[in-house]
């Protein structure tokens, strides 16, 4: 018996994610939809969304999406278009049209602030970045 992971959002505009999340996403598939909810994979991960959303409830950085790149042009492209109509924040960090919390993180990072030699000089770099530059990262590295 296999497991499965699966995220759910609740959001008044739901039904408007899919078309959103479609344009940016290549490997993005829709699953179903009906008025009250709509179901999506991105990179393999099963996203819900739900309409009835309590107002009151709001999407905040303590739950965020890494998304994780290998490339400068990649990083970019995900960058850019998320903070077109959202907010850009601090260390990679961004939230999307609907207030979704999102990293947006090079593959190597996870390398340079692992290895004890490289944590210190990066960690100072990527604190004062928005969106990270990996060139800047591995000159921090060297």
């Amino acid at each position: 018996m296999s497991t499965s992971f699966s995220i759910c959002l609740w959001d008044n505009k739901a039904l408007e994610m899919p078309a959103y999340y479609q344009r940016i996403f290549d490997d993005f598939k829709l699953i179903s939809e009906s008025p009250i909810a709509v179901v999506f994979e991105i990179a393999g991960v099963r996203i819900m969304g739900l309409t009835h959303a309590v107002p009151e409830m709001k999407f905040n950085e303590k739950i965020s999406l890494v998304l994780t790149i290998e490339t400068q042009e990649e990083l970019d492209k995900y960058w850019n278009y998320f903070t077109i109509e959202g907010r850009a924040g601090q260390c990679g960090w961004l939230e999307d049209k609907y207030g979704i919390s999102w990293q947006i993180v090079p593959a190597v990072l996870g390398e340079l602030m692992s290895n004890p030699k490289t944590v210190g000089s990066v960690s100072s770099v990527m604190m004062k970045m928005s969106k990270l530059e990996i060139s800047e990262l591995m000159d921090a590295s060297k």
